[in-house]
């Protein structure tokens, strides 16, 4: 599909209906933002994916349950506090977040989706959010300014802002904007979501072609990275359409619905890469491409396993082109794999071919391995599947964050 979008500056209030707002109300340590409000001015349609792990967080529990009506067209965001593993006491807690928001906004508790972020298995000291919510309220906005402090507020081991916009044609004149913000340093891996990321949108969708949509984009953009294979409690991604943008609603199999996706795909993707570029501790951004595979199953798989390798990750930090561990780790992922088919490309160089190593030095390997952006091509010879995972090396600084992050 020829590309129909562009990037535009912001991030969720670049497109029109959306007003946002960061305030600080205690929850962190640093002297930063940690409560975030996102608030669609009209009733459109919103669509959402969720963590699958099992042990899942309070406002995981709430917001899967008020996605399912249908209503939702407002974000409440906290950092610093998982909310995860605090029992009847945790959801109390959602529920009156809902409640105190839904008030103050004069909406219903079931229009609201609530997310956390920040230390797994400590009671969320509610009192001090509900206090931080009137001033939340107070602040919104429709600025860009507005949505960068959204995306601020909601960081927590992020060493950067996580934010983008894009502006899609649908044909005929018409055009929507797209926008996002998302965080994620760590505790990343796939799961029906990966973080939490919420995205906007002025195009009108209706909510069954939105959540169609929007899980497709997550399977092939948020599902394809990792950087520790950690799956966290919290894994929430929201978009919110408005439907305000002067253009036709967006019909399920047109022209302006692949297009749309397209957008909503990309915006994911950018997004994504954000993650894993900044992951905790990481000095490399690693692309893997798995190419000529039986299936696309097995396509994700061979890639996955390089991608999750402890061992192929430090030869990544090192820029170590021991080549072995990746083609390895693709072998014991991939029960089809025939050596004698089977190529390695490291950069633009050839590293293995047929079950040997191919015409070339360790230092030209090397060189393709020491910038920032590094790719590892597996060509299978299987087939005409294929898919790409992206992922980070593993640092020292990465032991050292996580050893001392609960204390």
């Amino acid at each position: 599909m020829k590309q129909c979008w562009e990037q535009v500056a912001g991030g969720v209030t670049a497109p029109q209906g959306f007003r946002a707002a960061a305030v600080r109300c205690g929850l962190r340590q640093a002297e930063a933002n940690d409560l975030g409000l996102l608030v669609c001015d009209s009733q459109g349609s919103a669509a959402a994916t969720f963590t699958t792990n099992r042990v899942a967080a309070a406002p995981v529990r709430w917001s899967r349950a008020t996605i399912a009506k249908g209503k939702v067209r407002a974000a409440v965001v906290n950092s610093g506090n998982a909310n995860a593993c605090t029992g009847a006491r945790g959801l109390r807690a959602v529920e009156a977040t809902a409640a105190k928001a839904a008030e103050l906004l004069g909406l219903t508790p079931d229009n609201f989706l609530i997310a956390s972020t920040g230390i797994i298995g400590r009671y969320l000291p509610v009192e001090k959010l509900l206090a931080g919510l009137p001033r939340a309220v107070d602040a919104l906005d429709g600025s860009l300014e507005a949505g960068e402090r959204f995306a601020r507020a909601i960081l927590t081991t992020d060493t950067t802002l996580k934010q983008a916009a894009l502006r899609c044609d649908l044909g005929g004149g018409a055009c929507v904007t797209l926008g996002g913000a998302t965080k994620g340093a760590g505790m990343i891996a796939p799961g029906m979501a990966t973080t939490l990321s919420f995205l906007t949108t002025d195009a009108a969708v209706a909510r069954p072609l939105l959540q169609r949509m929007l899980r497709r984009a997550v399977e092939l953009t948020y599902n394809r990275i990792s950087i520790d294979e950690h799956m966290s409690t919290n894994d929430t991604v929201l978009c919110l359409a408005s439907g305000l943008a002067e253009a036709r609603p967006v019909r399920d199999g047109t022209p302006a619905a692949r297009r749309f996706e397209g957008a909503l795909t990309e915006l994911c993707r950018i997004l994504a890469l954000k993650i894993v570029a900044d992951g905790e501790g990481a000095t490399r951004l690693v692309r893997v491409e798995v190419v000529r595979a039986p299936s696309e199953q097995a396509a994700v798989a061979a890639a996955r396993a390089i991608a999750d390798s402890p061992l192929c990750k430090c030869a990544l930090h090192s820029g170590d082109p021991n080549w072995g561990r990746f083609v390895s780790a693709a072998g014991y992922a991939c029960p089809q794999l025939d050596e004698a088919k089977t190529r390695l490309f490291i950069g633009g160089k050839l590293a293995y071919a047929a079950g040997a190593p191919a015409d070339v030095t360790e230092a030209e390997l090397a060189a393709e391995m020491a910038g920032r952006d590094v790719t590892l091509r597996l060509d299978l010879g299987l087939g005409k599947a294929k898919a790409t995972v992206w992922t980070c090396d593993l640092s020292k600084e990465y032991v050292a964050i996580n050893a001392d992050y609960h204390t």
